[in-house]
C-alpha cells in the first residue's frame, strides 16, 4: 500500500484489508513498541468542514505513531476563501507532509486531491458519498468482538436512504461474504436499490426488510444503530410516529443475544438512550478506539513505515 491513495474501499483490496485489521490489533497490544515508527514524518488534516471525532482520530493516529500534524478545520481558515482551488491547495500542501486527510462537504472532492497531490491521499469523508475510514474503523469493531467479519447477521436500523456508513458497511461486508443482512427502517427511508442489488449479486448474501427492531432484535449478533431525521420526513406527525420505534433502551436490549454487538457511527442524538452505555454490548465507543487503531494501521502502511517486530499475515491467512 506504499505511496497509495485512499479515496473508497475499492482502492483497497480483501487482502489489504485485512493486513490492516491484523496490524491495528498487533499495534494496540504493542502500543509502546510501535510509538516511534512514523518520527519524521507529517500529516496534513485538511478538514473543510468541521469534525470531531475524525480529524481528532486521524491526528492522534499520527502523533501516537511519532509523528507530527499540521492542517485546518473549517474552510473559513483555508485559502479557499481567497478562491484557491482544492487541486492548488494539493499541490502546494503535498510539498509540506508525507501524508493527507482530507475532509470535505462535496462528493468526489477527495479524488479531485488525490488526482493532484504528490504523496498518499486518505479520504476522510467527502458529502454524501464515502467514508473509508469509519467502515475500517466498524470492521475492527466486528473483528474484536467475534473474531471475524462473516458468518455474520447484521441489522442496520433508522436512516438506510441516506446513511453513507451503512452503504458503505454492507457494500465491503458483501465483499467477504457469508453476511446475513437485516435492514430495519420505515417505508420513507428503506435501502437504496443500489445496495440491495449488490447484496443480491452476491451468492453468500442474503437480506430481509422490516419496519419493527423489537421483532427482529433477538435474531442479531450485530445491531448498527443510525439516527431517524426529522428533515427527511414530509409529514411531522410520522416522524413523532416512526421515531421511538427506533430508539434503543433496556428494554429492546432484554430482547437481544447476551453477545449481540450494537455499533454507532456516532454523534448520536437519541437513538440510543444513554442507560445502554452501561451495557457490556454497548461497542460504539469501541468503535471510536479502533477507528484510531485502523488510522494507525493505514498511515503507516501508505507512507512505507513498518511497525517494529510486526509480522505481517501469511498468504494462507489472507485467503481465509
Amino acid at each position: 500500500m506504499v505511496g497509495r491513495h485512499v479515496v473508497t474501499l475499492d482502492d483497497v483490496s480483501t487482502a489489504q484489508i485485512r493486513e490492516l485489521l491484523h496490524k491495528a490489533q498487533y499495534i494496540d497490544a504493542h502500543r509502546k513498541e510501535v510509538a516511534h515508527t512514523c518520527e519524521g514524518r507529517v500529516l496534513a488534516t485538511l478538514f473543510y468542514e468541521p469534525s470531531t471525532r475524525t480529524r481528532l482520530s486521524f491526528e492522534t493516529a499520527m502523533l501516537r505513531l511519532g509523528g507530527k500534524v499540521i492542517g485546518f478545520a473549517g474552510a473559513q481558515l483555508a485559502s479557499v476563501t481567497k478562491g484557491e482551488s482544492i487541486a492548488d491547495t494539493l499541490k502546494t500542501v503535498s510539498n509540506y507532509v508525507d501524508v493527507v486527510a482530507i475532509r470535505h462537504p462535496k462528493e468526489g472532492a477527495a479524488l479531485v486531491a488525490s488526482r493532484a497531490s504528490s504523496v498518499p491521499v486518505i479520504n476522510a469523508g467527502d458529502g454524501g458519498h464515502m467514508h473509508p475510514t469509519q467502515t475500517l474503523a466498524d470492521l475492527a469493531t466486528l473483528q474484536s468482538r467475534f473474531g471475524r467479519i462473516t458468518d455474520l447477521t447484521v441489522g442496520l436500523c433508522g436512516d438506510l436512504t441516506f446513511g453513507r456508513t451503512v452503504h458503505s458497511l454492507i457494500e465491503t461486508l458483501c465483499r467477504f461474504g457469508n453476511v446475513h443482512f437485516v435492514l430495519i427502517s420505515p417505508d420513507e427511508l428503506k435501502t437504496p436499490r443500489y445496495v440491495i442489488d449488490r447484496i443480491e449479486s452476491t451468492a453468500t448474501c442474503s437480506y430481509t426488510e422490516v419496519r419493527d427492531l423489537s421483532s427482529v432484535i433477538g435474531d442479531l449478533d450485530v445491531l448498527y444503530m443510525t439516527r431517524v431525521q426529522k428533515e427527511r420526513f414530509f409529514n411531522e406527525d410520522d416522524y413523532l410516529r416512526l421515531r421511538d420505534t427506533y430508539i434503543l433502551d433496556t428494554e429492546k436490549m432484554k430482547l437481544a443475544k447476551p453477545n449481540m454487538a450494537v455499533l454507532h457511527p456516532l454523534p448520536r442524538v437519541n437513538e440510543i438512550a444513554v442507560e445502554v452505555d452501561d451495557d457490556p454490548r454497548a461497542a460504539y465507543f469501541e468503535q471510536v478506539k479502533n477507528g484510531m487503531l485502523m488510522r494507525m494501521a493505514l498511515e503507516s502502511s501508505v507512507v512505507g513505515d513498518e511497525l517494529p517486530g510486526y509480522e505481517p499475515l501469511e498468504p494462507k491467512e489472507l485467503d481465509v
